[in-house]
């Protein structure tokens, strides 16, 4: 029995309709098309590409090292991005709830508005109140000590 790594016209097309017809499926199960692979994009192409890899001429070990490391140190950087996220986060929302009675200026567009914070909200977006309105932290202009 002899062995072709080639595939054949009709095994091209075959796999091709089975491509086809995954996505079609996961079109229908709501995922969007994107441009990006994410991590479990990248797993699905390694266990594809090692499950259908040629037996007599597998993939080297190194090339495969080399893939998982890319892998690692893709989804370290992913985790670092996330911490960093939430860090500034943290930080914007403690600005915020430092400026609690201390007298502040915001702009308005054209106008300027001067104040006492009175409350201040927190998360990725923080708010200050002043006179019972809130305004976004990145719009204070200075704040004043008491």
């Amino acid at each position: 029995m002899d062995f072709n790594p080639t595939m054949s016209a009709a095994d091209k097309l075959q796999t091709q309709l089975a491509v086809d017809n995954i996505n079609k499926q996961l079109a229908v199960n709501g995922r969007v098309k994107t441009q990006e692979l994410g991590k479990d994009d990248f797993l699905k192409l390694l266990l594809t590409q090692l499950s259908h890899q040629d037996p007599t001429s597998p993939m080297d070990n190194n090339e495969f090292i080399a893939q998982m490391a890319q892998f690692s140190s893709l989804e370290q950087i992913n985790n670092m991005s996330a911490s960093f996220a939430k860090m500034a986060a943290l930080l914007n929302s403690s600005d915020a709830v430092n400026t609690i009675g201390k007298e502040v200026e915001v702009n308005v567009g054209d106008t300027t508005v001067k104040g006492v914070v009175e409350a201040a909200t927190r998360g990725a977006n923080p708010q200050v109140q002043i006179n019972g309105v809130f305004y976004d932290m990145e719009k204070i202009n200075a704040v004043y000590g008491n």
